[in-house]
């Protein structure tokens, strides 16, 4: 798999991300602040709430924005066979009832889910469970994620 047209994703993805949500907490400031939501009286909190809306969506386009930032600057690591996983893994897992998922391991954007050559991917980070089980092993290692309920992977591949 092309990891490098892969990070291209991520990046495209969270820079549209980053725009909608910036977009959205323009739109939340204009109407917290319009002259119509002024409260006449204790009950009239639309201003009110439009304005926490507001502030939750510049915090998730700033969180979104120090993604990006540490995306664009990281360094994709080549993996052998016997390599140990650590950041910019791309890893293959096989849980217990043999399903098989992939997983990025990358420095921020965790939960982050993309369609990349017919597969779905989804950004993990070494702070998660399923990162911190990962990271060091290799190929062949069985892992096993506390996420609420126990769940077993064998690792299939990493590159």
């Amino acid at each position: 798999m092309n990891k490098q047209a892969l990070l291209s994703q991520i990046i495209v993805r969270l820079e549209s991300d980053y725009a909608l949500l910036l977009q959205a907490a323009k739109t939340s400031h204009a109407a917290a602040t319009h002259e119509e939501n002024i409260p006449d009286n204790k009950y009239a909190t639309l201003g009110l709430e439009a304005s926490y809306l507001a502030q939750g969506q510049a915090n998730r386009a700033q969180d979104i924005l120090g993604a990006l930032k540490a995306f664009r600057q990281m360094v994709l690591q080549e993996f052998s066979l016997d390599s140990k996983i650590r950041l910019t893994a791309l890893v293959e897992l096989e849980d217990d009832e043999g399903r098989n998922r992939l997983v990025f391991l990358g420095p921020a954007a965790g939960g982050l889910r993309l369609d990349f050559e017919q597969e779905e991917i989804m950004v993990i980070t070494p702070e998660s469970p399923l990162g911190r089980g990962l990271l060091g092993k290799q190929a062949g290692d069985q892992i096993i994620v506390k996420t609420g309920a126990l769940r077993e992977y064998e690792i299939v591949s990493v590159c």
